[in-house]
């Protein structure tokens, strides 16, 4: 019999709906009549009982063709909100009109058939018998689940941030579920005229600026962010405010993701760094970075690091004919293959390990698949290493950039966008020093090729394999301590989507010889960073995790740069792409340079030696010790 009752369990629910709403159509004419009489039932004519009895079967029908019509035998009456009871009052109205005019119609001139209050009356005792045994079962149905809640697993005290329609939706999901173990005790909102009213019997107890007084007030242990149409920077300020209580912090999507379908209304997340940048996500001509990428051969060397993966990810949703990842390290390139496979089945995708040192095996790739586009990405990056290894960068950086660079122009490459860094312009690292010459090369090969050679400067990106937020991560998941090199440090920052995305779209607009500059927004104190990311995963910074300083490494810098002195900025058609002007070089001396530093790496001087030969050609290198 249970067995039974589960398995028809739906239909068996609309039935006992359906003998309700008859029920309650009889009891809605009746109380009419009753109430016509002043509820002496001795006074109802006979005549009106009558007819109450001949035209109820007529009422019915109506009825439930009505009701089945706006939907109230397939709603969810445990989520019943607005819109259901608005359903309720459309189908009561329609069901009175055609009962009214199928009685009155048929008998068009006919007396002592109903009387004309009688119509009114039964349209509000119905309504409030359908709506009320519907909206009583909800009732029930949220009180049976919030005692659930409770008697199993002990509910987190909650703060609900946002007091509009997503805070609502929240609240109500909460209340109605009972596998979500939360109890939201109080409401904050900016809007000084909610303050001191109730959603769904929560209190709105104050602005921002009251959160951490109401989480000491109401023991609050989480805060929920539902404000989806908030800036990044008030979503920023808010983060920082709640972080500071110690409470664990989560939010609601954006109205970007919700419009784009990633993901449910109130289906939470945990705040992340990307949400305390304190900027709007970059935005960027789609139209324009497919019309240059569909249907060309794509190659991009160090397409399996983090940079060159995503440009892999990206340029895979632009159809291009054929893309060609080169990468050294296999399981880079062995992972975004299966991933590419699986996002992107049609895409012509070819994976080859090989070296961007290798000259030769540059030279048959290029020979082979004859790119029309290529994103150089391949490069040592990680600044302290190449410090005690500065030949090692400048066989990577500057002779793999060669190398890849004289095949594009010796096979008819159209496009070579050089991945570079702010780290180039008056580096104090050999990491940017290499870059530079990188860049200098780019615009060397830019005036006199007819590939159209670029480069794109830009910062740090969150995420990347040679970023400080893995380590934090790390370092905070083993319990501390977490390094910060000195407290005063910042640095720029995007995500990897958002950079990669801006250097598809100063590939599109490359000219030849250009260095494209991406704005990376306001600068952020790495201190704070770190701090965020501990209150992030729930713990004090300073009680539960140490914060260490430890000097800053070899090679690095206080603050980054875009432009040395001698570079202007002209604007683009993207406000956060701008162009440096080209500095003049010496081209003649410089091949001879790259030659002379060529025979010299290969014989394995000194570091410091190396260093010297590196000022040498480039003249705003400053190493800290010299």
């Amino acid at each position: 019999m249970y067995n039974f009752y589960v398995k028809h369990q739906k239909n068996i629910k609309t039935l006992l709906l359906i003998i309700y709403d008859v029920i309650a159509v009889w009891f809605a004419g009746f109380l009419s009549l009753l109430l016509r009489f002043e509820f002496h039932i001795e006074k109802i004519p006979d005549i009106y009982l009558t007819n109450f009895h001949k035209y109820l079967p007529f009422a019915l029908l109506v009825t439930l063709v009505i009701f089945s019509f706006n939907r109230l035998y397939k709603s969810l009456w445990i989520y019943a909100g607005l819109v259901e009871m608005q359903n309720i009052i459309l189908a009561c109205a329609e069901s009175t009109i055609v009962y009214f005019l199928g009685v009155h119609v048929v008998h068009f001139g006919e007396t002592f058939l109903l009387p004309r209050s009688y119509y009114v009356m039964f349209f509000f005792f119905l309504l409030a018998l359908t709506a009320g045994m519907r909206f009583a079962y909800r009732a029930v149905r949220l009180q049976f689940t919030s005692r659930e809640r409770f008697m199993g697993e002990s509910a987190v005290p909650a703060m609900i941030v946002g007091a509009g329609e997503t805070g609502h939706a929240v609240i109500r999901d909460i209340l109605s579920s009972a596998s979500v173990h939360l109890d939201v005790r109080c409401v904050i909102d900016d809007d000084k005229r909610k303050i001191g009213s109730y959603i769904s019997g929560i209190k709105v107890v104050g602005d921002r600026n009251f959160i951490p007084e109401a989480v000491k007030q109401f023991d609050v242990k989480e805060i929920i962010i539902a404000i989806p149409s908030a800036s990044r920077s008030t979503i920023a300020e808010l983060a920082s405010i709640a972080n500071s209580t110690g409470a664990r912090l989560k939010i609601t999507p954006s109205v970007s993701e919700m419009v784009n379908g990633h993901v449910s209304q109130t289906l939470l997340r945990d705040v992340s760094v990307e949400d305390l940048l304190g900027r709007e996500p970059v935005r960027v001509d789609l139209e324009s970075i497919a019309a240059y990428v569909r249907g060309k051969t794509v190659l991009v060397t160090g397409g399996g690091g983090s940079i060159g993966s995503e440009l892999c990810r990206q340029i895979a949703g632009h159809s291009p004919k054929r893309l060609i990842v080169v990468d050294i390290y296999e399981n880079n390139a062995y992972a975004i293959e299966q991933e590419l496979k699986m996002s992107h089945p049609e895409l012509d995708f070819i994976a080859i390990i090989s070296s961007v040192r290798d000259r030769d095996k540059i030279d048959q790739i290029f020979a082979k698949y004859k790119p029309d586009l290529v994103y150089h990405a391949a490069a040592h990056k990680h600044v302290p290493l190449m410090e005690t290894s500065p030949a090692e960068a400048i066989k990577n950086n500057v002779f793999g950039t060669l190398n890849t660079v004289k095949a594009a122009d010796k096979y008819g490459t159209k496009r070579f966008v050089l991945i570079s860094t702010d780290k180039a312009v008056n580096p104090t690292s050999v990491m940017g020093a290499t870059k530079r010459i990188c860049e200098m090369i780019i615009q060397t090969f830019g005036r006199h090729s007819k590939t159209e050679f670029v480069a794109v400067r830009f910062g740090n990106v969150l995420g990347s394999s040679g970023s400080v937020i893995p380590l934090f991560k790390k370092q905070i998941a083993a319990g501390g301590p977490v390094t910060v090199t000195h407290p005063d440090i910042i640095r720029f920052f995007m995500t990897i989507p958002e950079a990669v995305s801006l250097v598809l779209q100063a590939g599109a607009y490359a000219k030849g010889g250009e260095i494209y500059i991406l704005n990376m927004g306001q600068p952020v104190r790495i201190y704070d960073l770190a701090t965020n990311l501990i209150r992030l995963s729930g713990l004090e910074p300073g009680k539960d995790i140490e914060i260490k300083f430890t000097g800053l490494r070899p090679g690095e810098k206080l603050y980054e740069e875009y432009l040395m002195d001698e570079e202007g900025m002209q604007d683009t058609a993207n406000s956060l792409i701008h162009i440096g002007h080209p500095i003049s070089i010496d081209e003649d001396r410089f091949k001879e340079e790259l030659v002379s530093l060529y025979d010299f790496v290969y014989t394995n001087p000194s570091p410091e030696r190396v260093r010297e030969v590196i000022k040498d050609i480039v003249p705003t290198y400053h190493h800290p010790d010299n």
